[in-house]
C-alpha cells in the first residue's frame, strides 16, 4: 500500500526457510405426495384455525470477504480463528502477496502458495486473491529515472516470461481462477512499478504482462487495477490500461488523512464515488482488496460507514487489513470499530463482546500495546518462524538478522 497508509513489506534474500517453517501450520492443505397426505390437504380447516406459514426473510446477497492475516501458512491457520470470532461466518477470500525483491518470487517460487491453494481448493465457493509486483527490487526506493527505463524495458517484453512462469505456476497448483491485483497502489510513490514516471509505458507494460498470462493453457485468472483512494501522486485514471486487460477495477482505502470525514472519502477527487462511477462507465465490478482503520484512531463512524457503503455498492470482494494500526481481530487498539465489524460481518443485531484474544500462545506477558511493525521488519526467514510461533505478537528486525548471519 502506499507510504502515507503504512509501513512497507519488506522481503530479505533468505525466504525458503521461512516458508518452510510456517507452511508446517497447515496440513495439507417435486415430492411424491401419497394418497392420504392428499385427502387431509382437501379436508377443509375452520378458518379460525388456519395459521399462515412463517416465510423466510430473504437475505441480501454478501460481497465476499476475508482479511489479510499473514501473508504465509500462519494466515491460512488464522482463517479459521478469524470465522469462530464472526460466530461462525466464513471468510471466502483468502489474500496474500508475492514478495517484490527479486523475478524468482515473482514467478511464484515462494512455497508458502502451496498452501494457499490448498485452501482454496477445499471449496468451491472460496476466492484467492493474489497481490503481485510489477517490478524487482520493488521497494527499494528507486528514482524515477530507474523506474521509467525499467517500465519502458517491461512494455518492450522483457520481462513476459517471469510472469508466464507464475501463471504456470498457479494452474498447476490448482487455482487457475486467482485473482490477481497487479501493480497495486501504483498511483503512489511507494513502489517501484509506479505508474508516474512514464503512464503510456505503465499501460503497455500491464497490458503485456497480462497477455503474458493469458496466453498460458487452463488459465482463467481475473486482473484487478486497485490504485490507492485519492489522487496520491498521480490521478489513477490516468494509468488505466483499458477494458480488454481490466476485469475488476478496485481500490485499496483506509481512515487517513486525519480528521477527514468518511464524506470527504467518497466526495474528495478519485475517491469513492469517483471509483464506483468509473467502474460502471466501464462496465467493470468494484472492489476493496485493502481497507481499514488508520489516521483516526479507533473510529467506529467511518467502521459503520464503510461497511454501509460496501453493503450498498456490492463489491465482488472486500479484505480488510487485520493487523494494528488498520485491523479489528488481531488488534486489540481498536474495540469499538472491532465490536462494529463483527456484529455486522457475522449477523448479529445486538453488542457483541470485544474482540477474543488470538488463537495462538504468548510465552511473555506483554507490558503495553505492541507498536506496529516498522519499516524494517522482516516478514520472511527465521524471525519469521519466531515470530509465527509466538503468535505474530512479535517483530523481528532484518537487521539483527543480518548481524547474526
Amino acid at each position: 500500500m502506499a507510504a502515507q497508509q503504512r509501513g512497507r513489506r519488506r522481503w530479505p534474500l533468505f525466504v525458503a526457510a521461512g516458508f518452510l517453517a510456517s507452511a508446517a501450520l497447515v496440513p495439507g492443505l417435486g415430492h411424491a405426495v401419497d394418497a392420504g397426505a392428499q385427502k387431509a390437504a382437501q379436508t377443509p380447516v375452520p378458518a379460525a384455525t388456519v395459521v399462515p406459514p412463517a416465510l423466510p426473510v430473504p437475505l441480501a446477497p454478501q460481497p465476499a470477504f476475508g482479511a489479510y492475516l499473514h501473508y504465509d501458512a500462519l494466515g491460512v491457520a488464522r482463517m479459521a480463528g478469524l470465522s469462530r470470532w464472526l460466530n461462525g461466518a466464513q471468510p471466502r477470500v483468502g489474500h496474500t502477496y508475492l514478495p517484490g525483491d527479486l523475478w524468482s518470487n515473482i514467478e511464484g517460487e515462494p512455497r508458502f502458495l502451496d498452501v494457499w491453494a490448498a485452501w482454496r481448493r477445499e471449496r468451491d465457493d472460496r476466492m484467492f486473491v493474489l497481490n503481485v509486483p510489477m517490478m524487482e527490487r520493488n521497494e527499494e526506493g528507486l528514482s524515477d529515472d530507474e523506474v521509467r527505463a525499467l517500465l519502458r524495458r517491461g512494455a518492450a517484453g522483457e520481462f513476459d516470461g517471469h510472469y508466464r512462469r507464475l501463471a504456470e505456476r498457479l494452474v498447476a497448483l490448482g487455482v487457475p481462477d486467482t485473482v490477481l491485483v497487479l501493480g497495486w497502489e501504483m498511483n503512489g510513490t511507494t513502489y517501484a512499478h509506479r505508474c508516474g514516471p512514464d503512464p503510456e509505458a505503465w499501460k503497455a507494460y500491464w497490458n503485456r504482462i497480462v497477455n503474458a498470462m493469458r496466453s498460458v493453457t487452463g488459465q482463467q485468472f481475473r486482473f484487478d487495477f486497485a490504485p490507492s483512494r485519492g489522487r496520491d501522486a498521480i490521478p489513477w485514471t490516468e494509468c488505466y490500461p483499458g477494458d480488454a486487460t481490466v476485469d475488476i477495477i478496485g481500490m485499496d482505502s483506509y481512515d487517513q488523512p486525519q480528521g477527514l470525514s468518511f464524506e470527504g472519502q467518497v466526495t474528495e477527487p478519485y475517491g469513492l464515488q469517483d471509483h464506483v462511477d468509473f467502474a460502471k462507465e466501464h462496465g467493470k465490478p468494484i472492489s476493496y482488496p485493502e481497507w481499514g482503520l488508520f489516521r483516526n484512531g479507533d473510529n467506529a463512524e467511518y467502521m459503520r460507514r464503510m461497511l454501509a457503503w460496501i453493503d450498498e455498492h456490492k463489491p465482488l470482494y472486500h479484505t480488510i487489513t487485520d493487523y494494528c494500526p488498520h485491523g479489528v481481530w488481531q488488534c486489540g487498539r481498536n474495540p469499538q470499530a472491532a465490536e462494529v465489524y463483527r456484529s455486522v460481518l457475522s449477523g448479529s443485531t445486538g453488542p457483541l463482546p470485544l474482540p477474543l484474544p488470538l488463537p495462538t500462545p504468548v510465552l511473555t506477558p506483554q507490558p503495553a500495546p505492541v507498536p506496529p511493525p516498522s519499516p524494517n521488519c522482516s516478514p520472511l526467514g527465521l524471525g519469521d518462524w519466531i515470530e509465527s510461533w509466538l503468535g505474530g505478537r512479535v517483530c523481528i528486525r532484518s537487521d539483527w538478522w543480518s548481524r547474526i548471519w
